[in-house]
């Protein structure tokens, strides 16, 4: 398990490199729940989510001889994006495997960085190749199956921890789920009080699968939301989940699009399905919990077009 010390560890390597994002009150999100909300605000993070934390934590402790045979990472989207800027930025040379279903725009910021993509038919193979170029001998950057990775994920739950009033219940998305175990490890020190909730949406329920299993299990994906579309999560990731959450709910890609829709709106933010996903399952903490409910969200990433959003939103009717 994930401890403290790690992460305020982490929190150290990454500082010169990361944004420490806001910690704001919403007025309009209290509104729309009804209780009162926090939000912190990852999306303004550098390259647009909270994977830069992770990637430099990473990036930070490789040996001479990591450094120097690169790395490789296998992304939906946002950890690609954020290992090739970051390795750039660090002057490491970096892979990026993605699979086709990745937005094309991931895949063109990973390009400009200086990063080299490699594109994989689905996501299952993504990791298969990745596995293969790490065996090759590039240095794998995981995005989740990885204590150095979360323990710098986990300095969202530091900063959260440290800049947000009283809260009751932490809602955070969940793909393979190294944000989730960063955050709940971080508060469970910090605010030992505080409730922590996953969420994934259907189709890509790689975490809810796990926990019924009891471990890690393959799942089918079909969610459209590719940055949460992990094939399956990990030993250490289904750990923290299974002793720090509460529990992980499942809300459908149109409840997602619709929650993006909504944080615009109320928010005033501008965030992908990954962090949309929140605000339905927040609806059902508050169902829970009552009125005395004070919510933290972690919107993870803002990486999506308006043509993205317009696309699912006449896709689900949501226009």
């Amino acid at each position: 398990m994930i401890g403290i010390d790690e992460i305020e560890a982490a929190a150290g390597r990454v500082a010169d490199q990361v944004v420490r994002t806001p910690v704001v009150e919403s007025p309009g999100l209290s509104g729309l729940l009804g209780v009162a909300v926090t939000a912190k605000l990852e999306l303004l993070q550098r390259t647009g989510s909270f994977k830069a934390r992770g990637a430099v934590a990473k990036l930070r402790a490789l040996s001479p001889d990591e450094r120097a045979a690169g790395v490789v990472a296998v992304s939906g989207g946002n950890h690609g994006i954020a290992l090739a800027v970051m390795a750039g930025a660090l002057d490491v040379k970096a892979t990026v495997v993605m699979p086709r279903s990745a937005p094309a725009r991931a895949v063109r910021l990973a390009e400009e960085a200086g990063a080299t993509v490699r594109v994989a038919d689905d996501m299952a193979e993504a990791f298969s190749l990745t596995e293969r170029l790490r065996d090759e001998g590039s240095t794998l950057v995981h995005p989740f199956d990885d204590e150095v990775v979360i323990a710098g994920q986990g300095t969202v739950g530091l900063e959260f921890a440290d800049d947000a009033g009283e809260l009751t219940d932490v809602l955070v998305s969940i793909g393979g789920g190294g944000l989730i175990s960063g955050v709940a490890a971080a508060l469970r020190h910090l605010r030992p009080g505080v409730r922590v909730w996953g969420v994934e949406t259907e189709g890509a329920e790689a975490m809810t699968s796990a926990l019924r299993a009891g471990g890690p299990v393959p799942v089918e994906l079909s969610s459209i939301v590719s940055t949460l579309s992990a094939p399956a999560v990990s030993a250490i990731t289904h750990e923290h989940v299974s002793t720090l959450v509460e529990g992980v709910e499942v809300v459908s890609d149109a409840d997602a699009v619709r929650g993006v829709l909504e944080l615009a709106e109320h928010a005033k933010v501008w965030a992908e399905p990954a962090a949309g996903c929140l605000l339905p399952a927040a609806r059902r903490v508050v169902d829970w919990v009552g009125p005395q409910a004070r919510l933290g969200l972690v919107v993870c990433g803002g990486n999506t077009t308006p043509a993205d959003v317009q696309s699912w939103a006449q896709r689900f009717d949501l226009t």
